[in-house]
């Protein structure tokens, strides 16, 4: 049996989106593919698809590490950490 991811403390419930979109592209315009919403801070950045991978780099600069889908119809998430999917 996989072993649970043990960052789930850093999930706040009640986190709010940044903005609308990828908030390090809506300022220098660029666009994204699909968005991801840092479960900590509420900080909404583009995937790794995407040019500039802003989740991931929020990551990096932050710690937090369990970001949520932020794309309708999609309810997952994935710790940076511990490298697993969280359903």
């Amino acid at each position: 049996m996989a072993s649970p991811c043990t960052h789930r403390k850093y999930i706040d419930k009640n986190v709010k989106p940044s903005d609308d979109g990828c908030t390090k592209c809506l300022k220098s315009g660029d666009d994204w593919l699909q968005l991801r919403i840092c479960m900590t801070c509420g900080h909404v950045g583009c995937c790794d698809s995407s040019e500039n991978k802003h989740a991931t780099e929020h990551y990096v600069e932050s710690g937090h590490p369990i970001i949520k889908s932020h794309q309708s119809g999609e309810n997952w998430k994935w710790c940076f950490i511990d490298k697993k999917m969280m359903l």
